[in-house]
C-alpha cells in the first residue's frame, strides 16, 4: 500500500499528490496537521517532521519533492505540555 504523508498548507504536498493521481497510483493519504497518530507514525518512519513522504508497504521511498519539504509544528496539545515543563 502506498501511503502520503503530508500537510495542507505545505506546497510540496500538493505537488507530490497531483505526481501521484496524473501516474494513476493508488495511495492513502494523512494530514499529519490534523491526525496526532499519523504524525507520530510519520516521526517513527523517518525520525523528523518534514512533509511530504511518501511510503510502499511501511518503507520510506521518498522524503520531499525534489530536495524541498515543510517541517510541520508539533500539535498545540505537546506544546502544551513542553511549555508547562519548562
Amino acid at each position: 500500500m502506498l501511503e502520503l504523508y503530508g500537510a495542507k498548507g505545505c506546497p510540496y504536498t500538493g505537488e507530490l499528490r497531483e505526481s501521484l493521481l496524473w501516474d494513476g497510483e493508488a495511495f492513502v493519504e494523512y494530514d499529519v496537521e490534523e491526525d496526532e497518530e499519523a504524525l507520530r507514525r510519520l516521526i517513527v518512519l523517518t525520525g523528523g517532521r518534514t512533509v511530504p513522504v511518501l511510503v510502499r508497504d511501511g518503507c520510506v521511498v521518498q522524503i520531499g519533492v525534489q530536495g524541498r519539504g515543510c517541517i510541520v509544528s508539533p500539535p498545540s496539545s505537546q506544546e502544551d505540555a513542553a511549555s508547562s515543563r519548562g
